[in-house]
């Protein structure tokens, strides 16, 4: 079976195969609004205060009334605007499940399903499987919160499974991931996140990790995501590209035209 994948916009992708449909980190919002970490929206004078803040610059490629129904939402994490923010959450319900990390699934409730590191769950013909993932160094982590990746498979595949790596920076446990799998596909979280509070800590993969997580894993394509959107993305296209040439990846890039529903063999 090939995938088909949709690009939304920043982290939220739309993934179909073979009848199956998926969401990852449904970010539905128009643009213009400023949000608060872990705090949704905020408006006037507190948003001039707050230096913990980012803006939202563009709109989904697809509105989310036009959404089809999905079968899951691969939810990297619920606590971040820039991975969930008010109009994705409204979407959460219309999901058969919410795949997303244990702590997450406490605090959504409903429909969904917390999932530990290497954990398996079957949707249907799919195979998904919670993967290791770190939102920053480690002295960040007790703020930031618990993420996850995923790695999906399903009959047919003729060189491997489709790899999403959430919201991280490198650390052992992406090694891991490539020692445990062999990865057709790669949507890489890039952007190198960073707010002005916390000066260079990085949130997110920059472009050289990316480049260092890519030759590990030894993908046939790799699709960068997270890397347009919001103002807090300290790395865009530009920065990926030059990094993927330089280390002789760009043969194996994938950049998804938003709303354009792209074909992918894996």
């Amino acid at each position: 079976m090939e995938a088909t994948l949709t690009y939304i916009g920043a982290a939220t992708v739309l993934l179909e195969v073979g009848g199956w449909r998926f969401l990852t980190d449904p970010v539905l919002d128009p643009p213009g609004g400023v949000y608060a970490l872990e705090q949704g929206p905020i408006r006037g004078a507190a948003a001039r205060r707050l230096r913990l803040r980012s803006r939202k610059l563009t709109g989904p490629a697809v509105a989310p009334e036009n959404l089809p129904p999905v079968h899951a939402v691969l939810l990297s994490h619920d606590q971040h605007f820039d991975n969930l923010d008010t109009a994705g959450r409204a979407f959460l319900p219309k999901a058969g499940r919410v795949l997303t990390t244990v702590s997450g699934a406490k605090r959504l409730g409903g429909n969904a399903v917390g999932l530990a590191p290497w954990q398996p769950v079957r949707v249907g013909e799919i195979r998904v499987t919670a993967t290791p993932a770190q939102h920053g160094p480690r002295i960040a982590l007790p703020v930031v919160g618990e993420v996850t990746g995923f790695f999906l498979e399903w009959p047919s595949q003729r060189h491997g499974g489709l790899y999403v790596s959430g919201d991280t920076v490198w650390f052992a446990g992406l090694a891991e991931v490539a020692r445990r799998f062999k990865v057709s596909a790669a949507l890489l979280h890039v952007g190198a996140a960073r707010f002005r509070l916390t000066g260079r800590i990085r949130y997110t993969l920059d472009a050289e990790d990316a480049v260092k997580l890519a030759k590990r894993l030894e993908p046939r394509t790799l699709i960068p995501i997270h890397h347009e959107g919001w103002s807090h993305f300290s790395e865009g296209r530009t920065e990926v590209e030059q990094a993927f040439q330089k280390a002789g990846l760009e043969a194996k890039t994938l950049w998804l035209e938003p709303g354009v529903p792209t074909r992918l063999e894996v």
